[in-house]
């Protein structure tokens, strides 16, 4: 599922020990850009908060997870954000991944290398 917005309010980090052992987690709010604006809180754990954690006032689509848990007869819903793509043209909003494969030359292969099927 994805949210698309703008960024509103970055939240303090928190962090604390488990069981597990330590962890760390940043939220944040998007507001919507639809007709009737819903503003969202969302989270991002772990080493994924140096990765791609927004800036305040960026407009983004974030790719995110929706799960619910019951505790003591109450149940609690998170938002998790697993990826978040910037629309804007700022490139110091952050670390930009160029997943794109290098162009080979036309004599990176010999006719040789090529396999029938």
């Amino acid at each position: 599922m994805e949210i698309k917005g703008r960024v509103v309010a970055i939240l303090p980090e928190q962090s604390g020990e488990s069981t597990r052992g330590t962890w760390r987690k940043q939220e944040f709010v998007i507001e919507t850009t639809d007709q009737y604006p819903k503003k969202v809180c969302m989270e991002i754990w772990g080493d994924k908060i140096d990765e791609m954690l927004p800036k305040e006032g960026e407009e983004v689509t974030a790719s995110i997870n929706i799960e619910s848990r019951e505790w003591n007869g109450r149940w609690y819903t998170n938002v998790k954000a697993w990826k978040i793509d910037r629309d804007g043209t700022d490139s110091s909003a952050g670390p930009v991944h160029n997943n794109s494969v290098p162009e080979q030359p036309d004599d990176a292969f010999d006719d040789d290398d090529v396999l029938p099927f």
